[in-house]
């Protein structure tokens, strides 16, 4: 096993905090704005997005303060596009998903081979977001 770069692995878990807190006012933002027919449904994903970033923001978190690390009270910075239709909330979303995953991929290149916890959480939460990157790629195909 190699050794663990705690300083390059709690600088990516911070920030990796900061964009899941940012996920959380994202979507929570989404969630006000949408209209339309199908509000309901659409609301009600987006209310659970910004819950399970919440959840990975204390999980992370939690692992950041364990391995010694100070979590930031700042959150990655949002764009406002002021494009508030269903499809380009979608869009947007698509992208902090594939952020996210970006993000956790990253994470798990840094911890591999020296954490087998840090390894299965990093995995874990890709398969997390490649999961959220589908559904709402699924969600995207009737505005194709």
């Amino acid at each position: 096993m190699k050794e663990l770069d705690l300083e390059k692995t709690n600088s990516l878990l911070s920030s990796i905090m900061e964009f899941e807190l940012a996920g959380v006012v994202r979507y929570t933002h989404y969630s006000l704005m949408v209209t339309g027919p199908n509000r309901i449904p659409i609301v009600d994903f987006f209310k659970a997005q910004a819950a399970e970033s919440l959840t990975h923001a204390q999980q992370v978190g939690e692992i950041l303060t364990g391995l010694e690390g100070h979590p930031s009270l700042r959150i990655a910075p949002i764009e406002e596009t002021y494009q508030h239709s269903v499809k380009a909330i979608l869009e947007e979303s698509l992208n902090h998903e594939k952020k996210a995953l970006e993000m956790y991929k990253e994470l798990l290149s840094t911890v591999e081979d020296a954490s087998v916890y840090l390894e299965e959480f990093a995995r874990t939460m890709i398969g997390t977001e490649e999961l959220h990157n589908i559904e709402i790629k699924k969600m995207l195909r009737d505005f194709s």
